[in-house]
């Protein structure tokens, strides 16, 4: 990979990494708040490679004062001689595994990586934790919770704080290896490399026919029964549903809400 392609590819990549950050593909990848540092980064770059432009046009009219630096005719593409001052060639052979370096990007502009879901979920513990305070009940009927929210209150204040208001809660499908239905959603803390999922189990109404991934809008109530998650025994609250609405992906599919 000679001088040129490397520019090519760092201003592709930078490229690729701002047009990500200014649409919702970076919710893929990353958790809202670092959109700046993606669209930053990428313009870094596409700088970066611009200015390595103008610093080799600039260096070929004015020419270097002690090193030649050029091609070799057969192999211009891969060889670059440097001469010395006692008239001996060195010829540096770039390896072609650098040719790697193109892999990312096109992962970056042809692959758009679908969100974290039920095959996750099921084999990694849930994340849930005791809050920190249970903020006031937000107004409305039914009041609308995040899946993160209403199994904190569940597991750990034990529905006090939920009584038995109507509740609405949003998230995925989860089928375990027992047919066993859970509403899910993955939590992050930087990005999906890090990603945990928290779980509630559904009772009630369910629906006679439940699809691994596909997003519910779920009405109900809160109920006493938990049980432990087989992976890391973590709790898991569940769900009492009255109504269940199948709904679009949300923009935001990743939850940030429990460590905010």
């Amino acid at each position: 990979m000679n001088r040129q392609a490397q520019v090519v590819v760092l201003f592709l990549v930078g490229g690729a990494m701002v047009h990500a950050g200014t649409t919702d593909l970076y919710l893929r990848y990353v958790k809202a708040g670092l959109q700046p540092m993606v669209v930053g980064a990428g313009a870094v770059l596409m700088v970066a490679a611009l200015a390595t432009v103008w610093y080799e046009r600039k260096h070929s009219k004015t020419g270097p004062d002690n090193e030649v630096h050029g091609h070799d005719k057969e192999s211009h593409e891969h060889d670059e001689e440097l001469h010395t001052d006692d008239g001996e060639v060195h010829v540096h052979r770039e390896p072609r595994v650098s040719w790697l370096l193109v892999l990312p990007l096109f992962a970056l502009i042809l692959v758009a990586p679908p969100a974290l879901g039920s095959y996750s979920a099921l084999r990694t513990g849930t994340a849930l934790q005791a809050p920190l305070a249970y903020p006031p009940m937000p107004a409305g009927d039914p009041v609308r919770l995040s899946l993160v929210d209403y199994a904190g209150r569940a597991a750990y204040d034990h529905g006090r704080s939920l009584g038995n208001r109507r509740i609405a809660i949003t998230g995925f499908v989860a089928l375990d290896g027992k047919g066993t239905p859970y509403l899910v959603r993955m939590a992050l803390n930087c990005c999906a490399a890090d990603a945990q999922p928290v779980k509630v189990g559904l009772t009630g109404r369910i629906p006679p026919v439940l699809q691994p991934d596909t997003w519910l809008e779920l009405t109900g109530t809160y109920t006493d029964r938990q049980t432990k998650d087989p992976v890391n025994k973590g709790r898991i609250p569940f769900f009492d549903i009255a109504e269940a609405r199948p709904v679009p992906t949300p923009r935001d599919p990743y939850d940030e809400s429990w460590n905010n």
